[in-house]
């Protein structure tokens, strides 16, 4: 990686930094005040707020190869062209989609897409500790993204239940782990949509045939009501997550019902088009910064390979050219390259995953397992900035992060980066017990028994 990104660069001033969210009617006000951090050898050299709102409608998208398509590519010279604030009820509605110029060439294009999440997430300086001499980060907020901290996932749903709606699909099936994000978030939005949500966890051998219970994303799932299949992590692996929804859609056929099938992750080649349209809105966002940011790289955690494809292809596709890095937290780098790979084949892109993306290794003890020191890192990262990171995703690539940045600092120094927060806040309750040690700040509170009391002096609501 080269080294001196963003050296001499104009210093910025501080802002109060308001405006108009264009696309959704809304107004943002960011001044974020500099944190302070018990952890040892901080660099804070620039403690700037910074303006990074898009005021450009984002017209956004089900499945579609139709030379209509094409017909709607005329509208794109319009996409700069600033609108009124409007206040509209545009929230989980389905609209055509008109893709990015420089994307306009990929095959298929989606035709429409769902509004199912508040965009543009916010963007803002992350102050993190024991970063190499010159190094800035700042951290893309989509774990606000909406739909009951469903992260990363909505995105990648906006596109696909559109198509599974324009299919006349009446349920949606997909599969993850006990815990995943993704599974929760279909069920989430299937609801929204007037869709019932079949989902396939995967679980232990002695808890297959158990209650799951109702811990982190399993409270969520239960309560809107989805229906969930068990299987054990052998059965998984010798059967394969299609096959196990295939004869999941194949009994829900047999039963009068018109399923949808979504991969592992939301990750397809539609799928890959949300994070196609979030590097459209980093790009819309960076146009409104007042003082000339660029990012040299983007940081995010790899679970299933649709957001880095779609991150990776269109930072390549666009004038934001940022060299994607990711941290893969199961499978390894190769399998994550290969699949990736598969994802830009689908969409004709016509490049390689090799050459746009820079995928390292980070899943540690395995999927959603940790280590001590991860989750302490994860603590500390609470307590010195009040960013709160997933122990499965964003936690374990912030991790690897700083761990090659203490190994390779000369790869970082003088670079600008762009952390993903890919969400999963919720996977947090799953680990209460490991946590427990590392929080113990708390303590009866001393009254002194020269105090006055006076029963119902205290009105408790």
């Amino acid at each position: 990686m080269p080294a001196g990104g963003h050296k001499g660069k104009q210093k910025k001033k501080r802002m109060l930094c308001c405006n108009w969210n264009f696309s959704r009617g809304s107004l943002i006000i960011f001044n974020p005040a500099p944190a302070s951090f018990p952890i040892q050898s901080i660099i804070n050299s620039k403690k700037n707020s910074i303006k990074l709102i898009s005021k450009q409608e984002i017209i956004r998208s089900s499945y579609s190869s139709s030379p209509a398509n094409s017909s709607t590519r005329s509208k794109i010279a319009m996409e700069a062209v600033i609108k009124p604030p409007k206040r509209t009820f545009e929230f989980l509605t389905k609209k055509p989609y008109v893709p990015p110029s420089w994307a306009s060439h990929l095959n298929p294009i989606p035709s429409h897409v769902f509004s199912l999440g508040h965009f543009p997430t916010p963007i803002h300086k992350w102050n993190l500790p024991n970063l190499p001499k010159g190094t800035e980060v700042y951290i893309k907020r989509d774990d606000l993204s909406g739909m009951q901290l469903s992260g990363n996932k909505v995105r990648k749903l906006e596109f696909l239940l559109a198509d599974a709606v324009a299919q006349g699909a009446d349920c949606i099936i997909t599969i993850g782990g006990i815990q995943s994000n993704h599974c929760r978030a279909t069920a989430v939005a299937a609801k929204y949509l007037n869709l019932d949500c079949y989902l396939i966890l995967r679980t232990s051998k002695v808890l297959v045939d158990k209650d799951p219970g109702l811990t982190g994303n399993l409270l969520v799932e239960r309560l809107v009501g989805a229906h969930i299949d068990l299987v054990s992590k052998e059965e998984y692996a010798k059967v394969g997550s299609v096959a196990l929804t295939d004869i999941l859609k194949a009994k829900l056929l047999n039963e009068g019902r018109k399923p949808y099938v979504i991969p592992v992750g939301g990750s397809n080649s539609l799928g890959t088009w949300g994070y196609i349209e979030a590097i459209r809105e980093i790009e819309e966002q960076l146009q409104d910064a007042k003082d000339g940011v660029v990012f040299d790289d983007i940081v995010v955690a790899c679970g299933s390979g649709g957001t880095i494809a779609g991150l990776s292809v269109g930072s390549w596709l666009s004038d934001l050219k940022a060299k994607v890095h990711a941290y893969c937290v199961c499978d390894d780098p190769e399998y994550f390259y290969e699949y990736a790979q598969g994802l830009l084949d689908g969409l004709q892109a016509g490049v390689s995953s090799r050459t746009i993306v820079t995928i390292q290794n980070a899943k540690g003890l395995g999927y959603a397992m940790n280590t001590t020191e991860e989750l302490k890192f994860v603590q500390e990262i609470a307590e010195a900035s009040g960013v709160v990171l997933d122990p499965v995703y964003s936690g374990k690539a912030a991790y690897g992060m700083i761990r090659d940045m203490a190994e390779n600092p000369k790869n970082w120094e003088g670079r600008r980066i762009l952390f993903i927060h890919t969400g999963g806040l919720l996977g947090l309750f799953d680990k209460t017990q490991e946590l427990a040690p590392l929080v113990s700040n708390w303590r009866k509170m001393d009254v002194h028994e020269s105090i006055p009391r006076k029963e119902g002096t205290g009105k408790m609501f």
